[in-house]
C-alpha cells in the first residue's frame, strides 16, 4: 500500500515549521571551563612567536531575553618564546566582560576586559577585546569558539609594544 501526502499538506508543513520561532537557550548562571587554543604574538624588531595555550575559566551569565551579559576571569598558560633574545611570554589572565545575543540554539558574543601578561622581561596589564559564539551540547555543557586581541607595552627587552592575539576553543560546564 502507498502512502500518498497530497503537496499542498507538504508545502504547509515545511511553511509552518520554517516559520516556528527558534526555542530559546537559558544562558542565566555561573559556569566552569578548560580552553585550549593558540597565541601568536608581534614584537618589536621584527620579533614574534606563537604558541599552544591552554587553561581555566569561570564566569557567570544573565540572560535579559534576546541579550544575554556576562563576566568571566580566564587564565592561560603558554610559553610563547619571541625570539631574537626578547624573552617569552608565560602566561595571559583575562577579567572580561561579556555581552551578546541569543540566537536560540546559539550565542554570538563580543568580549572587553582587562589582560595581564607574565613574561621572561616584565609584567602588564593592557585591553582585551574579540568575539565569541558558545552553542550547547545537552543540558549543561558548552562548547565555544574565542578570538581575542591584546596589545601590551614594554614586556620585551626592547622598547615596543607586543601585539597578541588568542584563538581558544573551550568546553564548559553550567550549573
Amino acid at each position: 500500500m502507498k502512502v500518498v501526502i497530497p503537496r499542498s499538506a507538504l508545502i504547509a508543513t515545511l511553511i509552518i515549521a520554517c516559520a516556528a520561532p527558534a526555542v530559546a537557550e537559558d544562558w542565566s548562571g555561573a559556569y566552569a571551563g578548560f580552553s585550549f587554543g593558540y597565541a601568536d604574538a608581534d614584537g618589536p624588531n621584527g620579533s614574534s612567536g606563537s604558541d599552544l595555550t591552554f587553561g581555566p575559566h569561570v564566569g557567570y551569565d544573565h540572560d535579559f531575553g534576546n541579550f544575554v551579559l556576562g563576566g568571566e576571569l580566564e587564565y592561560n598558560r603558554l610559553s610563547l618564546n619571541l625570539g631574537q633574545g626578547e624573552g617569552s611570554l608565560d602566561s595571559m589572565t583575562r577579567l572580561k566582560l561579556r555581552g551578546g545575543y541569543d540566537f536560540g540554539s546559539a550565542l554570538g558574543y563580543v568580549v572587553v576586559g582587562a589582560a595581564r601578561v607574565d613574561s621572561t622581561v616584565d609584567n602588564d596589564t593592557a585591553a582585551v577585546y574579540g568575539i565569541g559564539v558558545a552553542y550547547p551540547i545537552g543540558e549543561n555543557f558548552v562548547i565555544s569558539g574565542e578570538a581575542l586581541r591584546q596589545n601590551f607595552d614594554d614586556v620585551t627587552r626592547s622598547e615596543g609594544g607586543l601585539d597578541s592575539n588568542v584563538f581558544n576553543l573551550r568546553t564548559t560546564f553550567r550549573f
